[in-house]
């Protein structure tokens, strides 16, 4: 077995009795389509900006719809369905979850501030707002024992090559 075949099974296995066995998969899966869907809004957002045929903002009589908007509906849908319903692992609703938080803390500056800032200074706010809360679900939601875990198998294959 070649040295990233056996690096990519250590991580699996850690994956499965760090976060599938001690029952930490629907934070694990708002965490990984939080980070995916906010990756995805900065893409969409700088290509909006830049003027692209692809893609455009949202108006809806001439009032522009922030995607915070959609990311707010998401989060109620989906809070309610895990409350209400016991749905709170369930991988979709897990899923729809984050991409809701990434859509709302995307645009945090514009709570703050009460005006779009999205591109000034005063914008950063959002990220600097969503770093840290994927580096507190990275850390304390998912684990630290998990990381620790990955980083050991990580130094394994460093060893080996």
């Amino acid at each position: 077995m070649n040295h990233i075949a056996r690096f990519v099974e250590e991580v699996v296995e850690v994956f499965h009795s760090r976060i599938v066995d001690e029952g930490k998969l629907g934070a694990f899966v708002v965490l990984a389509s939080f980070l995916v869907s906010f990756v995805g809004v900065r893409v969409i957002t700088h290509a909006v900006r830049r003027g692209s045929r692809f893609v455009r903002n949202v108006r809806v009589g001439g009032t522009h719809v922030h995607h915070l908007v959609p990311g707010i509906v998401l989060l109620l849908v989906t809070g309610y369905l895990a409350f209400a319903f016991g749905y709170g692992d369930h991988p979709v609703v897990a899923a729809l979850f984050g991409v809701g938080a990434a859509l709302t803390l995307d645009e945090f500056a514009l709570w703050l501030n009460l005006r779009d800032v999205y591109w000034e200074r005063a914008g950063r706010r959002s990220v600097h707002v969503v770093l840290s809360a994927a580096a507190t679900g990275a850390l304390v939601v998912i684990g630290l024992d998990f990381w620790e875990a990955v980083l050991r198998a990580f130094a394994r294959l460093i060893q080996r090559v």
